[in-house]
This record gives C-alpha cells, structure tokens and sequence, in this order.
C-alpha cells in the first residue's frame, strides 16, 4: 500500500469518526451509562438525599414478593397484548384506505397524522373529558341508545384497555405512516402483471402486498412493543395508576417508588427488570420476525 493510499484511508476514517461522533456521544450519554448507573444503583439502598448504602440483591429479592409489582407486571403484560395486536392491523386498515387514488386523500392523511403530532397532554386531557362519567361524550351517547353509562377509567376491569384505546388512536397514525410509504414503494408493475394472471381483490392483497410489507411490519411491530412496555406518560395523567392499582404499569410504578417513597435503589431493580424484559421480548421477536422478512421483489 503506497503512503499517499494509507493516507487517504487514515483521513476517511477520521472523517468517519468525526461524523458519527454527536450520535455516538448522545448514545453513550443517554443510553450506555443510564443503564450502568441504573444496574449500579439497583444494588443499593438510597433516597436520593442521603448516603447510598450497599444492600447487594435485597432490592431484587423484594420485588417477588411484592404484589403490586406483579400488578404491575401483568398490567404491562396486557397492555402490551391488547395494544400492539389491535394497533397493527388499525394502522394496516388505514394505510390501505390511505392508499387509495382519491381525491383529497393527502388531506385525510394529514388529519389521521394530526393525533400523533399532538402533545400526549392534551390528548390524554381529552379523553379524561370523554371518558368521563357523569358528562362524557361516550356516556353521552350511550345514553342515547338507552344503555346505562360506563366507568371508563373508574371501572377497575376496563379503565386500562381504555387508555389503551386512547393510545391506540393517537399512535395509529404513525405507524399508518410507515405501513403506507412501504406500501407506495411497491412497483405498480407487480400489480399490472397480476392483473394479467387475473389476480385482483382480496388475493393481491394476501400474495403481493403482505409479503412485502414484512419489512414495514417488522419496524412497527418491534417498535411498538418497545414503546407499550414502558407506557407511563398517559397513565400518569389519565388515571394515576388507579383505581387501585388496575393501571398501574411497571414504568409508573418505578417512578412512584423513586420520586414519591423515595426508593431510588428499588426503583432500578424494577427498571433492570423492564430492561431485561424488554430485551428478551426483542431478541425473541427478532428471532421469529426476522426469517418472514421478505426484501427481495
């Protein structure tokens, strides 16, 4: 290798490094060392005033034998298997009315998208009105129809799936996004060849547009799972956990225990465990998801 190659290999690697610095920095900053430090704090016992103080796994150890975290646990657990399901294929039914060559349906786009541009506080804010169970639009109506009203969110049975209703509606749009520029990548030629075969409706749908949306699929499923498990903001506002625990996440409850007991230590026990969580549930979805992937056209 002549020196004048080394020296431009050394220079674009310099260049290479200079570029992914900020994003390399941000990821160090923001997602390598919360987790240390977290993994670190797990194993002490600390209020965030006083001096931390060494308790090793006792942290860990508690939290199977407390009950509201197992709540908590398997609240997330059915957020997760109610959200991501019913999210996935609303988003799928809109990208494909989405998809359709009507008119004015750049504008039906950008109204279905407004939701997930909105701030998450006002409309939690405003399903707080809707739900509500005196003088809420959806009481309203059932009223209507002579139905007697709901406890949307003070009905300990439902008031989580319908959080999750609201988060559904302002997330749908999202992933509608990604489902329907998957959908416009897809070259007409596929379609006009089809067509010749005599394949139209419902078949063209099953054999050409799911097999290649599997890599859309596989971002927003992914993604979407991620996001569920570490569902906090809209509980927070919404409902605050209650009534009872019945909306009480693992992300609220870590929060509670570290900002309103105090319990830093054991606030990153359950964060650890969300992580791992978190982690398994991907690596297993990426196992499984990951040999459907279909990129070739």
């Amino acid at each position: 290798m002549s020196a004048a190659t080394h020296s431009l290999r050394r220079r674009d690697t310099v260049e290479g490094w200079l570029f992914i610095a900020p994003a390399l920095f941000g990821f160090l900053l923001f997602m390598v060392y919360p987790i240390l430090a977290s993994s670190a704090i797990s194993l002490f016992d600390w209020n965030l005033t006083g001096k931390p103080a060494f308790s090793g796994l006792r942290n860990y150890r508690a939290l199977w034998g407390d009950e509201v975290f197992r709540i908590s646990l398997l609240n997330t657990c059915k957020w997760v298997v109610v959200y991501v399901p019913v999210s996935i294929v609303a988003s799928l039914v809109l990208a494909l009315a989405m998809d359709m060559p009507i008119r004015g349906i750049i504008g039906f786009r950008t109204i279905f998208y407004l939701p997930v541009v909105s701030p998450v506080l006002v409309v939690a804010l405003l399903f707080v009105w809707l739900y509500n169970s005196e003088f809420g639009l959806f009481n309203y109506l059932l009223s209507l129809a002579g139905l007697e009203p709901v406890g949307w969110l003070t009905n300990p049975r439902i008031s989580i799936f319908s959080v999750a209703a609201m988060y559904m509606w302002k997330d749908a749009g999202y992933n509608m996004l990604i489902i329907l520029a998957a959908l416009q990548g897809i070259p007409r030629q596929l379609y006009e060849a089809a067509e010749l075969d005599g394949v139209t409706g419902l078949r063209k749908l099953l054999y050409i547009k799911l097999p290649l949306l599997t890599p859309a699929f596989y971002y927003v499923i992914i993604v979407s799972v991620i996001y569920a498990f570490q569902v906090f903001t809209e509980i927070y506002i919404m409902t605050n956990g209650g009534p009872g625990y019945s909306t009480h996440t693992i992300a609220y409850y870590l929060w509670v225990n570290a900002f309103r007991y105090g319990k830093m230590g054991y606030a990153c026990a359950q964060a650890m465990v969300l992580f791992v969580l978190i982690m398994g549930v991907t690596l297993v979805q990426d196992r499984l998801l990951g040999r459907k992937v279909q990129y070739d056209l």
